[in-house]
């Protein structure tokens, strides 16, 4: 048997001519580097749509990263104020146009015929009304209690005062002890009631409105300052 050449391998053409085979393993060359630069083409296909994917993430994180924090941001900037704060009790500070009045604190079963309009002490009902905003009249003798327990009473002409004007004197409340509703027979569009104390008003847009807030709201000269404005009557209309 004849010895195989190195050069007779299996699957390897071979041509006698010289020339003819040295044309074939260059065409076999060809080949080989044709598919090195299909390989390394498509792996740079590759590498180019993971850069383009992790760019496009990129940018959609951020664009969800800025728009969560504008969204936030315009949440605070656009966000409707709180209520004010004001401190509890005052330090005596005069206020131009503040009455004040001497009554005594009793509980009484039926209505009451009191000497101020409306009423800023006095006898009155056993239960208080629970504090907050009405949009309808209240009953003198629940109110004239919540008064003994701090609140402030503030009270409107409903037919002076609505709208943009109702909504500016509500930018006024603090977030508790405080009743705002409508009632009939004022002096004045506006008035303000603590126990003892009052003030008649004009405008919602009053400077005087905080300054009487600052000074008689949650007053610890009323007969029973640490009692509660929550927890006995709601009256009709209430807002919140």
């Amino acid at each position: 048997m004849t010895p195989t050449s190195p050069n007779n391998s299996p699957g390897k053409r071979k041509s006698g001519n010289p020339a003819t085979q040295a044309g074939i393993e260059l065409t076999v060359k060809q080949q080989r580097e044709a598919q090195k630069q299909q390989k390394l083409a498509e792996y740079q296909r590759q590498m180019a749509k993971r850069r383009r994917s992790r760019l496009t993430w990129w940018v959609v994180g951020s664009a969800a990263a800025v728009a969560v924090i504008a969204v936030v941001v315009a949440s605070i900037v656009f966000a409707p104020p709180g209520p004010p704060t004001y401190s509890q009790g005052g330090d005596g500070t005069k206020i131009e146009g503040v009455e004040t009045f001497t009554n005594q604190t009793t509980h009484v079963e039926g209505p009451v015929d009191y000497p101020q309009n409306p009423p800023t002490g006095g006898p009155h009902n056993q239960y208080w009304l629970n504090c907050g905003v009405y949009d309808q009249p209240q009953q003198n003798e629940n109110a004239v209690h919540s008064l003994e327990h701090g609140a402030v009473w503030v009270t409107y002409d409903a037919s002076q005062i609505s709208g943009d004007a109702l909504s500016t004197l509500k930018s006024h409340l603090p977030s508790s002890y405080v009743i705002l509703s409508p009632y009939e027979g004022l002096p004045s569009p506006i008035v303000l009631s603590g126990w003892n104390t009052q003030l008649q008003l004009q405008s919602p847009d009053d400077p005087r409105i905080a300054q009487f807030f600052e000074e008689y709201w949650r007053s610890q000269n009323v007969p029973e300052p640490t009692a509660p404005c929550t927890g006995a009557i709601d009256g009709p209309g209430k807002q919140s």
